[in-house]
């Protein structure tokens, strides 16, 4: 859904600053559908995307055009150093040089533009911002440089992996291979999604709450994990300017031209005819557009098949696939073959190209490709993340349950739920239960917090003596006082066959909540609150 105005009553914005697209994201209220913002006069005329572009004036007074301003104004193929293009990919590096420093310049310009701009009566509760998990730390920080800029009561900061993937509504604990083919770039990454069976849920990072920094807070910084990535300095504008020559060597000689040794000049209006041809391409068979150069009129037209068969010339494929390899080396080491990995979520709108879709299908069969949000799905994951993040909406010590260890004839702990989990659960954790010994009447139900213990020691980094913390070995647990007490079964138990089935969840009033389905019998016991979790 795309808006020009909306209502600001317990409401949220993204902004997924984009390294070559930037997208602005609106929730309403929590209970709402998001909308898609046009933030004129910046926005691309036919969708609500912004084209992640400045050009500065000359003088540092000078207001810099933005987004859509430049495409208008031809300025994006003129170069020179006032062109600031790709600057996203910079922000967040290390260390702090002139590069760095500019590129955050340029990012804080366009978010200022931006935010400055927005089509509502008035400011959104809460400002979410999403940043490359690599340079997680740096863009952090570089947003709370930011902060005051923004009179906003809460800022949060989400990583784009995670924020991509639950916008394509892929659960926690999955491995995604993240596709992000974007205007300038090309990056494969594989992450895990942080949660999944007994882990803490991800949850964006709350970096403002109620107009206070919280640089203090115990609230723990969870990303994606990044299994392998591999990236290049290739996207949609060099397929653009491989059209754009293609077609002006058979349509109009001369019109692609070079000055001596220098690189080959392509006029903006054949570059912009190329990327419209590129986008009807993705969706029909054969595609024409008219256009005129220096008062002379060209009409150019191109087919699908002629279309892949210049990416296939101009090694397309053959760059994609490189990547591949070295993210399934890297899956290697991490005991992963792609072939196990959750889902392909393709990101930019190269990756809308049919043939890049069909070699993701067919390099990766069976594994789920996801490309219904190509653009918009980090934006609005990001949203989706954030409606119920509170600052103390996260338990601080755990909870687990003591099982029997076949193989190793003792007692162990199963977590259910870790520190950093945020409540109320929005989907139950369930584990399935089998008999010990036949005849078994009931089964034991105990429960224990994680002992807050841990080993200090002193290290040496670089001859300094640094005092470091880690787990003193398997962790500590401290049994409730108040145990749950034995689970009936509707039929004496055999030895190793399936039981019970629990659902464990937290409530909104942080109370460990468990369902039992008896599987002998197919009924289910009445919902029970076991205890209040710290």
């Amino acid at each position: 859904m795309v808006s020009s105005l909306g209502v600001c009553t317990g409401s949220s914005l993204a902004i997924d600053l984009g390294n070559s697209t930037t997208v602005v994201a609106y929730l309403p209220r929590p209970d709402a559908e998001v909308e898609l913002l046009r933030v004129d006069p910046y926005s691309l005329p036919t969708a609500a995307l912004i084209p992640s572009l400045l050009f500065r004036g000359e003088t540092a007074s000078d207001r810099p055009l933005l987004g859509q301003q430049v495409l208008e104004a031809g300025l994006r193929r003129q170069g020179g150093p006032r062109l600031r293009a790709r600057f996203k990919r910079s922000i967040g590096r290390r260390p702090l040089d002139a590069t760095v420093r500019q590129a955050q310049a340029d990012g804080a310009s366009l978010l200022r533009a931006l935010w400055q701009a927005l089509p509502l009566e008035g400011a959104p509760e809460r400002l979410v911002l999403t940043a490359p998990v690599e340079a997680f730390d740096g863009y952090r920080q570089w947003l709370l440089d930011q902060a005051d800029g923004f009179a906003v009561p809460e800022l949060a900061l989400v990583d784009e992996p995670t924020a991509a993937a639950i916008g394509s509504g892929l659960p926690p604990g999955s491995r995604v291979l993240v596709v992000d083919l974007g205007g300038g770039t090309s990056d494969l990454s594989l992450v895990q999604l942080q949660g999944g069976e007994g882990q803490a849920a991800p949850i964006a990072q709350l970096l403002r709450f109620a107009q206070r920094n919280l640089d203090e807070s115990g609230q723990r910084l969870r990303c994606a994990r990044v299994i392998g990535k591999a990236g290049m300095d290739l996207g949609g504008a060099d397929l653009d300017a491989w059209i754009a020559v293609s077609l002006a060597a058979r349509f109009g000689p001369g019109l692609a031209r070079s000055e001596g040794d220098g690189p080959l000049q392509i006029p903006e209006s054949l570059l912009e005819a190329a990327e419209g041809l590129k986008c009807q391409l993705s969706l029909e068979p054969q595609a024409g557009v008219a256009l005129e150069v220096e008062g002379e009129r060209f009409s150019w037209s191109l087919g699908r098949s002629d279309f892949e068969a210049l990416l296939q010339e101009r090694g397309l494929l053959r760059s994609l696939e490189a990547l591949l390899k070295r993210i399934a080396s890297a899956a290697r080491r991490d005991g992963l073959r792609l072939e196990q990995i959750d889902a392909v979520l393709p990101v930019g709108g190269t990756c809308q190209i049919p043939l890049v879709q069909q070699w993701l299908r067919e390099r990766l069969p069976g594994v789920p490709l996801l490309g219904d949000r190509p653009v918009e799905a980090v934006a609005v994951g990001a949203l989706a993340l954030t409606p119920n993040v509170r600052v103390r909406d996260v338990i601080s010590r755990g909870v687990a349950m003591r099982f029997w260890d076949r193989r190793q004839h003792r007692y162990r702990w199963h977590p259910l739920f870790l520190a950093g989990q945020p409540w109320p659960t929005s989907d139950p954790l369930q584990l399935v239960l089998a008999a010990a010994r036949n005849g078994q009447q009931a089964l034991e139900l105990v429960l224990a917090e994680p002992a807050a213990g841990v080993r200090r020691e002193v290290v040496f980094i670089d001859g300094q003596p640094v005092l470091t913390e880690r787990d003193a070995g398997e962790e500590a647990m401290d049994p409730w006082p108040q145990q749950p007490g034995p689970l009936p079964l509707s039929r004496p138990g055999r030895a190793g066959e399936d039981s019970l089935r629990l659902s464990f969840s937290i409530d909104d009033r942080r109370w460990l909540c468990l369902d039992v389905e008896d599987l002998g019998s197919g009924t289910t016991a009445p919902p029970r609150r076991l205890g209040s979790l710290r």
